[in-house]
């Protein structure tokens, strides 16, 4: 039987105790949205298709349990168990992400999904956040012992990783992961050179991937210039942001699912801005503030080195990726394939969120157990 007490000693009972409730209950409500939105953008989806009508919908649904145990397994782990779990997860999620190269399925130009017993999983999403955790480990480590060469170790993993996303290719995400590394070099301690020289390499790889890849310049060729390219999908967002309004169509009324092949995932905010209005809106933008921004001001009050520059590195991917996602489908940035976490239709999505937000709350807890 589960207990609340704060005297059990049951692994339960002690994580609900040490456990920031503030952040646990911000990510139900998005996952509570998230079914919400599967069941007002998925169906007709299905239908466009031709499969069965509730197919995503049932899938989505089907992902909350495992997500939920994964959230509060990750959750569970002390400080030592983390840092481990973080450097399995990363090898297998590289290995896999090198795999997709050659085998993977290849949508929209890239290869990033690989299939197994009928799932498909894209394994970069997975390393993502064990890359944030294997950063801050060795910059902290880099700290306690001074002949430790944390920061080129921590490097070697991020070109390794980049390099992947490249291949694949991932621009994107190689773009948010090296953003989220330099935030986190920043915050160990970063002379002002090397912001310089990070702003100019940022700057020149964005240049090199508009010359040299295809899907890239076409993004944005259609972002500079509204003469060039297909803008179907952005203007069919944006005329459903206009039909919404302040309080939305009503749920199921909106018709902008009817025409957009990512409704359910890449442009779900689009359907839930028709649907349900600006206000609503607001509080999804609300919700994903708070989280970044009430995370972000409880490190002030740590002195973990490794929790901090782990936990900031978490919180920026989590907010970077609302962001790119929410920017996309209001034409504020070029279009780019990110969901919005727990809101889009997608399993290895919320599974990969599910343990970035494990991750960040085992970071943290009242009191983290450090066993080492």
């Amino acid at each position: 039987m589960v207990s609340f007490s704060r005297a059990d000693n049951g692994t339960f009972s002690q994580w609900w105790w040490t456990v920031d409730r503030a952040l646990l209950f911000a990510f139900i409500v998005m996952i509570a949205f998230g079914i919400l939105m599967a069941m007002a953008a998925t169906p007709m989806v299905a239908d466009r298709i031709g499969i069965e009508k509730f197919y995503f919908l049932k899938r989505h649904l089907l992902y909350i349990i495992p997500s939920l145990l994964v959230i509060f397994a990750v959750s569970t782990l002390t400080q030592s168990n983390l840092k481990k779990f973080a450097l399995v997860l990363f090898g297998i999620s590289v290995f896999l992400s090198f795999l997709t190269i050659f085998f993977g399925a290849e949508i929209k130009g890239a290869r990033r999904w690989i299939s197994f017993c009928g799932f498909s999983v894209q394994p970069s999403e997975f390393a993502k956040p064990a890359l944030a955790v294997i950063t801050a480990w060795m910059f902290a480590e880099q700290q306690k012992y001074s002949e430790f060469r944390g920061k080129y170790i921590a490097a070697f993993f991020l070109l390794i990783f980049d390099g992947i996303l490249v291949l694949q290719p991932d621009i994107g995400m190689a773009v948010v992961t090296t953003a989220v590394w330099f935030g986190q070099l920043f915050l160990n301690g970063l002379p002002v050179i090397f912001v310089i020289v990070a702003v100019v390499a940022g700057i020149s790889g964005l240049l090199l991937a508009y010359m040299f890849l295809p899907h890239v310049t076409a993004r944005m060729d259609k972002f500079l210039d509204p003469a060039v390219g297909d803008h179907y999908q952005i203007n069919r967002s944006l005329e459903a942001f206009t039909n919404g309004g302040l309080f939305g169509v009503g749920p199921g009324e909106g018709i902008v699912k009817k025409h957009l092949p990512d409704a359910h995932a890449d442009f779900v905010f689009a359907v839930l801005g028709e649907e349900f209005g600006f206000f609503v809106c607001a509080i999804v933008v609300a919700l994903i503030a708070f989280v970044v921004i009430y995370g972000m001001l409880k490190l002030l009050k740590e002195h973990n080195l490794f929790k901090i520059i782990a936990s900031a590195g978490l919180l920026a991917q989590f907010g970077l990726q609302s962001f790119i996602n929410m920017a996309s489908a209001l034409c504020i940035i070029p279009t780019k394939g990110m969901t919005l976490p727990f809101i889009s239709y997608g399993g290895s999505s919320m599974i990969a969120i599910s343990v970035a937000v494990g991750m960040i709350l085992a970071l943290s807890k009242k009191k983290m157990v450090n066993d080492e």
